[in-house]
């Protein structure tokens, strides 16, 4: 069972940066398929938006639209950690980010589907705003 803790949030202006952290624990990462989600302002914890995954087997990945060419994934395997960096941030972007794995390896299609992941940290704040 794979424990996942999420760090880098914070507050920053339209048009700037954050790199998130999520470093697992009790089993490797690389193993799982990861995926980034977050929660929105007024949605509930079920509403959950998908923002990206990766499939271990394959290495397949798919980004949400909404954040294609914006974001970026990465890993250290070294340190099982993978990371979400995060450019040209807006403020529709602002909410509660989470770091998600299962040990399925999820298609592209089921990927995007937050109630299918079976781990999850506990979520970091981020806040686009002047």
């Amino acid at each position: 069972q794979v424990q996942l803790v999420e760090s880098g949030g914070g507050l920053v202006q339209p048009g700037g940066s954050l790199r998130l952290s999520c470093v697992g624990s009790g089993d490797t990462l690389d193993y799982y398929t990861m995926g980034w989600f977050r929660q929105v302002p007024g949605k509930e914890h079920e509403d959950r938006e998908f923002v990206f995954a990766i499939n271990p087997s394959d290495g397949s990945q798919r980004y949400a639209e909404s954040v294609q060419g914006r974001f970026t994934f990465s890993r250290d395997t070294s340190k099982n950690t993978v990371f979400l960096q995060m450019n040209s941030l807006k403020p529709e972007d602002t909410g509660v980010y989470y770091c998600a794995a299962d040990p399925v390896p999820l298609g592209r299609q089921l990927m995007k589907k937050a109630h299918l992941y079976d781990f999850w940290g506990q979520g970091t704040q981020v806040t686009v705003s002047s």
